[in-house]
């Protein structure tokens, strides 16, 4: 049986524009998903990123989350014919907390997986106490002294981890120290679950906002890494990925090492199989050129 993906859509942020893109459209507000993702088709199922544990924790940065019934979890899992307890590991891409935040609703029994690196610079305190809260650290903690609740990859950029057959982690940095990109291997190619790497895609990468050099992505207004790290890691990511997934935006098909199609349908469909060629809604020759 072939390896599915269907992105699910853990809650709704408004914020300001410019925290996404650097210089977009600053006093412009924009609204924007926390995805995660659900692996089917394999060994077992696979849940990459619980989104956000808290809505009301955003409003200190001046931000609005909204999660509705249908923007849970559970709602999400049950679309599938899955519950909880049918997840036997989870894979993040790093550890902020609108990433992290649902791990604590699974049982220690459920292992949670993320990058050693990362977990380290959660506790390191370099960003402060808003992008890594306590109590998602401090789960992370619980889970590191409870046997087999959490798995720590050690990749650092020369080899992969396998977490299923078919499925993988690399480093892929960029966004923070140990962000991970999930690999999937498709009927149709390579699945580049990438988190945070980029936030919006059209502006970083199909008519990228800042940069004139010919495929040079524009960077994040978020990041922990160097200018250079991170489009270092959007490079390598469009080098070798069929399929590209980030954690707030629409599907992106990619060919050529750069971004040829969107499947903007997927984000409101539970049933959308992201791994399909054929849904992604080709992008003009002009504005992928530009």
């Amino acid at each position: 049986m072939a390896l599915r993906i269907f992105p699910i859509n853990l809650g709704n942020l408004t914020m300001d524009a410019s925290g996404l893109v650097l210089f977009r459209t600053p006093g412009v507000k924009t609204t924007i998903p926390f995805l995660g993702f659900l692996i089917t088709g394999g060994q077992e199922p696979i849940l990459v990123d619980t989104g956000p544990r808290d809505p009301e924790a955003f409003a200190a940065f001046g931000m609005e989350c909204v999660r509705t019934p249908e923007m849970t979890l559970d709602h999400h899992l049950a679309q599938h014919g899955l519950r909880r307890r049918d997840i036997r590991q989870v894979v993040h891409t790093h550890a902020h907390l609108d990433h992290v935040g649902g791990d604590d609703l699974f049982p220690m029994t459920t292992t949670v997986a993320l990058a050693r690196r990362e977990l380290e610079f959660a506790a390191s305190g370099v960003m402060g106490p808003g992008m890594y809260t306590a109590h998602d650290t401090k789960h992370l903690i619980d889970r590191l002294h409870t046997r087999g609740a959490l798995r720590l990859f050690d990749v650092d950029g020369t080899f992969e981890e396998e977490v299923i057959p078919g499925v993988a982690v690399r480093l892929s940095g960029g966004h923070t120290p140990g962000s991970l990109s999930v690999l999937v291997e498709t009927d149709e190619g390579m699945v580049n679950i990438a988190g945070d790497i980029a936030y919006n895609i059209d502006d970083q990468l199909v008519s990228p906002l800042l940069d004139q050099a010919s495929h040079e992505p524009t960077i994040t207004g978020n990041h922990a890494m160097t200018s250079l790290e991170e489009k270092r890691a959007l490079k390598k990511a469009l080098s070798d990925s069929r399929f590209l997934l980030v954690g707030h935006d629409h599907p992106a098909l990619v060919a050529g090492g750069r971004i040829v199609g969107r499947y903007t349908d997927a984000i409101s469909n539970p049933a959308a199989d992201v791994t399909k060629a054929a849904n992604y809604q080709p992008i003009p020759v002009a504005a992928a050129a530009a």
